[in-house]
């Protein structure tokens, strides 16, 4: 049985982490003007968020949730402010170079706290768990498998992000600095653009 909640746990860990949006931009960018641990310490930032989700829906913390989904609008508010501020940020950078980069004093403390918070501005997140939780059969555990659930979300979810920052440091070397400005450019336009919908998710909430 451990096993087997073992394995859907890395599975569903990794699903969560997959999809390349805002934060996964973020971690490649991190990854290629920070360095391969800068990238990685922000994925891990996501990977605690979807880990309190996680650990929210399997001890049943309704009042939690509902307390998330109710204020679903002012989440999506706040992180949209947040993604912008992210996206110019990238885009006015100056300085780029392809040699590892020297981390200042807080700076991989930033790097966790901004995705961690970014994470946790979508609540709909909590509900992707709860149905997917319903999905496989695994809505109802006792505590040590929940336990067990958990540990393997964080693995699944943190494997991910060993990965595509594994990905984008191996490719850094091969990026000149003209081409460091131009993924810095997609990189603050996509996640503004990313920032302009949860916008309007949020305007058509309180109108």
């Amino acid at each position: 049985m451990y096993l087997s909640l073992f394995l859907k746990g890395l599975l569903l860990g990794f699903c969560i982490a997959a999809p390349v949006g805002p934060v996964g931009i973020l971690c490649i960018n991190r990854t290629l003007n920070k360095g391969y641990i800068s990238g990685l310490i922000s994925g891990l930032g996501a990977t605690t968020a979807d880990l309190l989700f996680g650990l929210i829906v399997v001890l049943g913390l309704n009042i939690v949730s509902d307390f998330l989904i109710d204020y679903e609008s002012w989440f999506h508010f706040f992180g949209f402010l947040f993604l912008v501020l992210v996206g110019v940020q990238i885009m006015r950078k100056k300085k780029r170079t392809v040699e590892p980069a020297l981390q200042e004093n807080g700076s991989l403390v930033r790097d966790y706290v901004s995705t961690f918070v970014l994470t946790l501005s979508n609540p709909l997140t909590i509900i992707f768990f709860i149905a997917v939780f319903a999905f496989v059969g695994i809505s109802d555990v006792k505590p040590l498998g929940a336990v067990v659930l958990l540990f393997s979300i964080l693995l699944g979810s943190g494997g991910w992000w060993l990965l595509l920052c594994g990905i984008a440091h191996k490719y850094k070397t091969k990026l000149g600095e003209k081409m460091l400005a131009k993924v810095d450019l997609i990189s603050g336009l996509t996640i503004v653009a990313f920032a302009l919908f949860i916008g309007i998710k949020w305007a058509l909430g309180v109108i």
